[in-house]
């Protein structure tokens, strides 16, 4: 799962190395079917993070990155708007029958999931606008939690966890697991930036750690590992990845949990 206004290279790259790797056939989606489009500080080898107050990006990676936005292999993504279809408002003159009718688009949306082994979703700035409170994009992974198939997700990516719960009780689906995900000392104060969006945000969108926090208890723990290189989680069905830079691993351990039954990594 793709955003239209921006992923970040790498967080695309690093986990669709370890699938290509492993003989695995990878399917694009995006929320309305367009082209999704690398984040150019993801291309650019001498940008440097000001949180991080180090280029982020290497020569090797920004090339991979050049690369595959060069392809065509992102150029015909699926259109989750097709896929799924959005749950009726309650003001609706019809509401009981289209609760129905969506409710019936939902289970037979459960067999086309059947033919997938794993949901990876791709951090960056652009999910904050077009993933995080995407209704499609939590029933997607509703879907795949039903069949107790593995999600991952990266950086704000991970967001969109958080935020996917059941209508009927609204408790994150985080609710008593061990994540990681983008930290607080790792948000911008002075600004980035979305394709597609004529600004400059001044503030990351929201403070992902707090979330995180709120949405694993009770009984679960934010992981932030601040202070070390990497930091990627592993509590099945979820594998979590902080930043850019766990990309790679994070990919790693989903084949790990797909190929040798991991289950557990990281905390």
């Amino acid at each position: 799962m793709l955003s239209e206004y921006g992923y970040w290279g790498e967080e695309l790259v690093g986990p669709l190395a370890a699938f290509d790797k492993a003989g695995y056939e990878s399917v694009f989606v995006t929320p309305t079917g367009k082209q999704p489009v690398a984040l150019p500080p993801s291309m650019d080898p001498t940008f440097v993070d000001p949180p991080l107050n180090k280029c982020v990006t290497s020569p090797e990676t920004a090339e991979i990155v050049r690369a595959i936005e060069a392809s065509d292999r992102l150029a015909d993504p699926l259109n989750l708007e097709k896929l799924l279809p959005l749950r009726p408002y309650v003001s609706s003159p019809n509401y009981l029958r289209e609760l129905e009718e969506y409710n019936n688009a939902l289970d037979a949306f459960q067999s086309d999931i059947g033919s997938y082994d794993a949901l990876l979703l791709v951090g960056g700035s652009g999910p904050m606008i077009d993933m995080a409170n995407n209704r499609r994009v939590h029933d997607l992974i509703l879907g795949f939690l039903r069949q107790d198939k593995l999600i991952g997700a990266e950086c704000y990516g991970v967001a969109c966890l958080a935020f996917a719960r059941e209508w009927e009780h609204g408790t994150s689906i985080l609710a008593g697991k061990r994540v990681t995900g983008h930290t607080k000392e790792y948000d911008w104060i002075d600004g980035t930036g979305v394709m597609g969006i004529d600004a400059n945000f001044k503030t990351a969108f929201y403070p992902l750690e707090f979330i995180l926090r709120d949405a694993t208890q009770p009984g679960g723990q934010y992981v932030g590992n601040f202070g070390k290189e990497l930091s990627v989680i592993v509590d099945y069905p979820f594998v979590t990845g902080r930043s850019t830079h766990d990309s790679y691993l994070t990919g790693e351990k989903m084949v790990q949990v797909l190929e040798d039954g991991l289950r557990r990594w990281g905390w």
